[in-house]
């Protein structure tokens, strides 16, 4: 019994500790990849590296002598030597509101004792200049934001000599009814609450992970309480924050807080929190008498900025609970702001304001809007087809124009309105395989320039659908096949494509001679007459001894074409004839025509004609008996998977399939999903991947609760047993080895929270 409350306890213990990080995004920066997540021991925390949210940078680590000042997230860092500007991509919640912290800490990780500046972004809009001189102990900089897609990006300019660095990136999702502004950010100012302390005040004191400072001026007067104080409300302010007030000195009637603007038009947000430490106590047993006596002698003060009353209505604390009070400050004179808390008439002379905690933000209202997010999406997934690693083509691809991807143009309205790409320059960039089909989704492009590079395939169909366009250089490739006719016929359209030498423009294609052309047709024909040949034979030597044939696979015999079939679209086949280019061969159920599979492997394609003499039924009896018959002479066929055409498993057969049950178990998806015409899982999460976005993948009843870096580990790993070449597959060792990371990972993540929720019981 006592074994099943302690285990029940831990169960209990670990569902809360995770539910507490829900919505955390913890990053060591320069964190190595191959460190798993850990908890570090003075918040709680949760860290991970931040290697899988940016493609650029090298990792540092602060001096030794400076590391005792700092809790372990702060001793590495990432710096960034190359390009302009090198951007974080973080998957977050659509349209709900973030406390965003990036942390710099020096460190003077590079030995030149000189303080770097440099800006920072948030998408294609300047946060804050970061200028770390003077700043000993490095700077936090802060912002509430609202993300406008679910993929945010957090972006270091450089801006003079120094190099940016950052040492960690901190994300906390709030509550969407709380910091409530109108198409604004709020920058943090100060978090302060009122106390003679040092002490800085944090997660899990506070659940937001919001940071506190103290701060008390002398001509104050403290009062303090150990009782303890409800701090729910929307904002839930730490109860440490609480336990504590400040109110005037030298029984002063006001109480007046400054501060001062480097931008004096700046619009001030302020959240004053307030909570009464000094409850009345009205000694009668008369409910009605006692609310009386304590309305009576209640704190009533009022709230004034720069001198002027904000509201007629006064503030009265509630006993051992908070309250915030909201309150805007248009502008300062001169820069100089200062809050005052002036007592009421109507309160007792010995009750004057108090104030608990404050904070103030700085409005900043970002102008441009992100580049239209299908663009995003589609350049994105071009660049991870293509493998193009290039520093410039981080952050947003249009914005700002300063910054403007390599090889693209982009078109601008206005800056509400979202950027269109309308011309992709690819050329000379070492590019293979075929042209991706999202360059279609890129719905404005006028320019597509594709020349010199290694690309195979046709020309796709797609192209002369894409209305947009007016100018097409294929140039200097390996394409091959006819011009669509749709494309060729389209006006004001100037196509280029030289330099293909097995590429023609009408009909089909003829790249030898009439002699040359004779001597491939001879032996085609030849061999297709012995194939037929052989094909009689056995099919008489089956109907003679029918028996035999099953005793070579008995199972083999018994399976249906149905069951061997491999789904192959109507597209597919397309593609691999080149549009039934070359025709070898003709028969009673219709043509045969010659195709590549893979690009690599020579088939051919038997199509049955709808005017043929037999029906499909003899056209399906004679597929199955192909595939149940094996001979030296006879070629496999295509339209099955490799064990059944070899009954034989590799060491490599069952690292796919191990990758597929992975695949399975991550997403909780079926393996063909009918509802998109039958696409493979290893299709479907490769093109999430492609978008960043681990959350649309992840099986949803998990809400959240796993480590991001860990699940995109172990998708990555996934992805590389399901690779189409076996060759490229890691080895059963490897996958086991990095599972095992990955599981470990999580569960230091879960331990942590188990200790730390033990440690809270037992004190």
């Amino acid at each position: 019994m006592e074994d099943r409350r302690r285990y029940l306890f831990f169960i209990f213990a670990i569902i809360h500790y995770v539910q507490a990080q829900q919505g955390f995004i913890s990053l060591d920066c320069g964190l190595p990849s191959n460190e798993p997540p850990y908890m570090e021991p003075v918040t709680g925390l949760v860290f991970s590296s931040d290697a899988d949210h940016i493609p650029s940078g090298i990792s540092g680590r602060i001096q030794k002598n400076l590391e005792a000042v700092h809790i372990k997230p702060y001793l590495f860092l990432r710096y960034f030597p190359d390009g302009l500007r090198n951007c974080y991509t973080l998957d977050v919640l659509q349209n709900r509101r973030y406390l965003i912290k990036a942390v710099f800490v020096y460190g003077n990780y590079d030995g030149y004792n000189d303080y770097p500046s440099f800006d920072l972004y948030l998408g294609p809009n300047k946060w804050v200049r970061v200028d770390l001189e003077g700043k000993v102990n490095g700077s936090v900089e802060e912002i509430i934001h609202i993300p406008s897609s679910n993929s945010l990006q957090i972006c270091l300019v450089k801006t003079g000599n120094s190099l940016p660095f950052i040492s960690a990136l901190e994300l906390r999702l709030l509550r969407n009814d709380t910091y409530v502004v109108q198409d604004v950010s709020l920058k943090h100012l100060f978090r302060r609450y009122y106390r003679q302390s040092d002490r800085l005040i944090r997660y899990p004191d506070d659940v937001y992970d919001r940071l506190w400072s103290p701060f008390f001026l002398p001509e104050w007067t403290q009062i303090t309480t150990s009782l303890d104080v409800n701090n729910s409300n929307n904002y839930e302010p730490p109860k440490a924050a609480l336990t504590s007030a400040a109110t005037p000195g030298d029984n002063g009637t006001r109480l007046t807080i400054n501060w001062t603007l480097d931008n004096p038009d700046e619009q001030i947000h302020l959240y004053v929190h307030f909570a009464e430490l000094e409850p009345v106590e009205a000694n009668t047993n008369d409910t009605q008498l006692a609310n009386a006596i304590k309305e009576f002698l209640a704190r009533k003060f009022y709230f004034m900025v720069n001198e002027k009353i904000t509201s007629n209505e006064s503030v009265t604390p509630l006993d051992l609970a908070v309250s915030t009070v909201e309150t805007v400050v248009n502008k300062c004179d001169g820069g100089n702001c200062s809050l005052q808390l002036v007592q009421s008439q109507r309160s007792m002379p010995r009750r004057v304001p108090l104030v608990n905690a404050m904070e103030a933000f700085t409005a900043i209202k970002f102008p441009h809007s992100e580049t239209n997010p299908d663009d995003v999406i589609s350049i994105k997934v071009i660049q991870a087809t293509y493998e193009l690693s290039r520093v410039d083509w981080q952050g947003d691809p249009c914005l700002p124009q300063q910054f403007l991807w390599a090889g693209l143009n982009c078109s601008y309205m206005n800056m509400s309105t979202s950027p269109r790409i309308i011309s992709l320059d690819l050329s000379s960039h070492k590019l293979t395989g075929k042209i991706v089909p999202d360059i279609q989704n890129l719905t404005q492009l006028q320019k597509l320039d594709l020349s010199n590079n290694k690309l195979t395939g046709g020309v796709p169909e797609f192209l002369a659908n894409m209305k947009s366009l007016l100018f097409i250089n294929l140039s200097n490739n390996n394409l091959v096949g006819s011009i669509p006719q749709a494309l060729l016929d389209r006006k004001n359209l100037k196509l280029e494509f030289e330099g293909n030498p097995k590429l023609c423009a009408t009909g089909p294609c003829n790249s030898s001679s009439g002699n040359k052309e004779t001597t491939v047709i001879a032996p085609v024909a030849a061999a297709i007459a012995i194939f037929i040949a052989v094909l009689v034979l056995i099919i008489v030597f089956i109907k003679k001894r029918p028996s035999s044939i099953r005793a070579l696979h008995p199972s083999r015999a018994n399976l249906s074409l149905e069951n061997k079939k491999r789904r192959i679209t109507y597209s597919e086949i397309l593609l691999m004839t080149n549009n039934f280019e070359r025709v070898i061969g003709e028969g009673g159920f219709g043509v045969v025509y010659h195709g590549y599979l893979n690009d690599s492997e020579q088939v051919a394609v038997k199509v049955l004609s709808p005017s043929s003499s037999q029906g499909y039924k003899e056209f399906k009896a004679e597929v199955e008996l192909l595939l149940r018959v094996h001979h030296i002479n006879l070629v496999d066929m295509n339209d099955m998977v490799w064990y059944y055409r070899t009954y034989r498993l590799t060491e490599k057969s069952d690292v796919y399939s191990f990758g597929i049950v992975l695949l399975e178990i991550i997403t909780n998806q079926p393996v063909l999903e009918q509802a998109n015409e039958n696409r493979h899982i290893a299709e479907r999460v490769r093109t999430m991947l492609t978008r960043s976005d681990i959350s649309t993948i992840v099986d949803p009843n998990l809400i959240g609760e796993y480590d991001s870096g860990s699940v995109r580990k172990a998708l990555k790993l996934a992805m590389s047993c399901v690779d189409p070449s076996p060759v490229a597959r890691p080895d059963m060792s490897h996958v086991v080895q990095e599972l095992k990371q990955c599981i470990k990972s999580e569960n230091l993540r879960l331990r942590a929270g188990l200790n730390q929720v033990i440690d809270s019981k037992s004190s």
